[in-house]
This record gives C-alpha cells, sequence and structure tokens, in this order.
C-alpha cells in the first residue's frame, strides 16, 4: 500500500514530452527491431507511472507488454518493455513502426506514459537527419580531428581481460556513419566485424574486432598487445577517429589525466531512480565509468583481479550521515556495478526515494556514502 500511494504521488513534469531521442542506427535497423531507451529515463517517466503490478511483472520476467499508440496517426500497437541492465528495449511492433513512418537516423522520437498507455511522436519538422552517407564518407578529416575521446578506467587497461569498451552512441555516429550499408549489416547479424585499427602515435597497424554488446562496443584482438608496448595506464585520454576505412587511435603522453580525487569530496553522484530504491530487489546502481574512476583505482592489484574473476567482492560501507558501517558487496555487471548486501535494510531505515540525490566516494579503505536531506 506504501509503495502504491508513493508511485501515485510522483507528480507530472510540465514537459508534454519527457523522453526524447534522436534515432541512431540500431533503432531503425528492421532486420533486429528494437528502440534502445535509457534506463533512468524509462524509470522516471514510464515505470513509475505503471500500475505496481506491471512493475512486479517487468521485475519479475525482464519484460512486460502494454499499448503503445502513435500521437501522429492514432494507431494502436501491442508492444513490449524488456530490461537490458543499464537500459530498455522497446520491442514488439517496433519494426512495423520503423516501416511504416520510414524512419530514419537522426529523426526525434518523443515518449511519454499517460492513462495506461505508452504515447509517441515522430514530428516532421524536428527532423534533425546528419548529412547523407555518400557526403560524410566524402567529407575529408583534419589530422587533428578525433571525435571519440575516452578517459582509460582500470578495466580498459586490463591485459588478462583486454577489451576497450566504446558508447554504442559515439561509435554509431564517429565510426558506423562512413561503413557500407553492407558492413553495417554484417556488424548486426554477426555481431562482429574486423577492421585495421591504426596508431596515429607508432605508425603501427593491428588486425582487431570492433564487437557488438547492446549499449556499447568492445574494440578487440590486439588491444592487450596494445596495453603492454603503449605502456598504458588509468586516467591516460585515447583519441578514436575513423578515415580512410581505417580506425585511428592516439593516446598522447601529455594528456596524461589520471583520476584523483580532487576538490569534489564525492566524486560520484546519482539521483536514486525506482530501482534503487525497490526493496524487494534490493541493489544500488553504479556507472561503471564512475565506480572504476572514483573507488578501483583506490584498490590494489589484487582486489582488481578478485572482482574480474569473482564478479564481486566485499567491502566495508559506511554511512557518512549516520557513521553506522554495514558490510556489503560490490558487484560487477559489465557496463555498470551493483551495490549489494544490507541496501534494502539502509532504504528502508534512511527512508529512500526516487529522486533523492546519494553520493559516493572511497575513503582509506572504505566506501561511504551520503544522502543529504
Amino acid at each position: 500500500m506504501k509503495r502504491t500511494a508513493y508511485y501515485n504521488a510522483v507528480p507530472q513534469l510540465q514537459d508534454q514530452w519527457p523522453i526524447k531521442k534522436a534515432l541512431t542506427f540500431s533503432d531503425v535497423d528492421i532486420t533486429h527491431p528494437f528502440l534502445t531507451l535509457s534506463r533512468q529515463q524509462v524509470e522516471t517517466y514510464i515505470m513509475v507511472y505503471m500500475t505496481p503490478q506491471q512493475q512486479e511483472h517487468l521485475r519479475g520476467e525482464g519484460q512486460v507488454g502494454f499499448n503503445a499508440q502513435d500521437d501522429d496517426t492514432g494507431e494502436m500497437s501491442v508492444m513490449k518493455l524488456k530490461w537490458r541492465g543499464s537500459y530498455y528495449n522497446l520491442i514488439g511492433k517496433w519494426g512495423k513502426v520503423v516501416r511504416g513512418k520510414g524512419l530514419e537516423v537522426g529523426q526525434e522520437i518523443k515518449l511519454r506514459w499517460l492513462n495506461g498507455c505508452l504515447h509517441f511522436s515522430v514530428p516532421q519538422n524536428q527532423i534533425v537527419t546528419m548529412p547523407p552517407p555518400i557526403r560524410m564518407i566524402a567529407a575529408p578529416l583534419a589530422h587533428d580531428h578525433w571525435p571519440i575521446r575516452k578517459v582509460l578506467t582500470s578495466s580498459d587497461v586490463d591485459p588478462n581481460h583486454p577489451f576497450l569498451p566504446l558508447p554504442r552512441k559515439t561509435v554509431e555516429e564517429h565510426i558506423l556513419v562512413h561503413w557500407v550499408p553492407q558492413e553495417r549489416e554484417r556488424l548486426r547479424k554477426e555481431e562482429q566485424v574486423s577492421i585495421n585499427a591504426r596508431d596515429y602515435d607508432s605508425g603501427d597497424t593491428h588486425g582487431m574486432k570492433l564487437k557488438w554488446r547492446g549499449n556499447y562496443y568492445n574494440l578487440i584482438g590486439k588491444w592487450g598487445t596494445i596495453i603492454r608496448h603503449k605502456g598504458l595506464g588509468v586516467g591516460q585520454e585515447i583519441r578514436i577517429r575513423w578515415t580512410n576505412g581505417c580506425l585511428y587511435f592516439s593516446v598522447p603522453d601529455e594528456r596524461f589525466v589520471a583520476a584523483a580525487s580532487g576538490h569534489d569530496n564525492w566524486p560520484i553522484k546519482k539521483a536514486l531512480t525506482l530501482s534503487d530504491v525497490d526493496t524487494n530487489h534490493p541493489f544500488l546502481t553504479l556507472p561503471g565509468k564512475a565506480v572504476e574512476d572514483h573507488i578501483l583505482f583506490y584498490w590494489t592489484h589484487q582486489a582488481r583481479e578478485q572482482l574480474r574473476d569473482e564478479h564481486q567482492v566485499g567491502v566495508n560501507a559506511r554511512d557518512g550521515d549516520t557513521g553506522d558501517v554495514y558490510v556489503m558487496k560490490l558487484k560487477w555487471r559489465g557496463s555498470y556495478y551493483n551495490l549489494i548486501g544490507k541496501w534494502g535494510k539502509i532504504i528502508r531505515e534512511k527512508r529512500l526515494q526516487v529522486g533523492r540525490e546519494i553520493r559516493v566516494r572511497w575513503d582509506n579503505g572504505c566506501l561511504i556514502f551520503s544522502v543529504p536531506q
């Protein structure tokens, strides 16, 4: 009863369309039709308005069916929302929607939940389509143009599990956009494609593979060799671009920005989502990059290795507001981490709710957290 009252009390936002997204290649791929939506958006603007039964079904079964209406045409479809961990997929009749509306990369889709139904719209006057592929391929890239940049984390430079994860959006906008349709189709069907990768700093060329992993892509193959040869470490910045049918990368020495505690006493801050405060399935989800930059960075090599091998490690956690100490576990889930153990007890004792901000840091061998009033 308390949970039902709480869900119904969440106010509707002023924005009529709280979820807006520019469609990507994978969103309009009719051979594997699904629309990917961020976890925070779904849990903040869709799940919170579902009935308790729908929410429980989604948590228990990993997916839930509902009606979806195209507000541009009035057509109604039965679709499903599928939980994929750090994101959600809208499936069912999505392929039919893509074909029927002639959806293309760059068009903006708007979504909202209203009166027990998912509404969506793709206004024709909201097209922000990228330049045609022929122009993209022909456009010369300047030597100092590096559209993809990333600060390396501990998992990026682990030679025992060598792979470099890259966000799906950046890969699709700055790499796949230059590929011919046949190459993109092979990546979708086989989930990985061989590519040539050239070290811009040394001129060395490596045969590598780009592997699709849902909401991100992994660069694999000779990545372990590159880590060792270049002596890559946490905090170094890698730059990537695609030109002339080859992936170029560079790690300038002067761009070393090793992670540190910095002036901010709380380097990890997060607004709690619906799944974070669910006492039936208690866990706190933390972004992989934030954990690796501000928690694992301070661990010993042995502790990080144990986390990689066993996928979870016991940690001491202290409530910075009360001083209470808990024995908990940090669980590796690929692109994110879950804090489990006594999290359900913490939710109840601190009466945590959606939207509250939690702050996290690592200090003297202990995970410290705070939820300011």
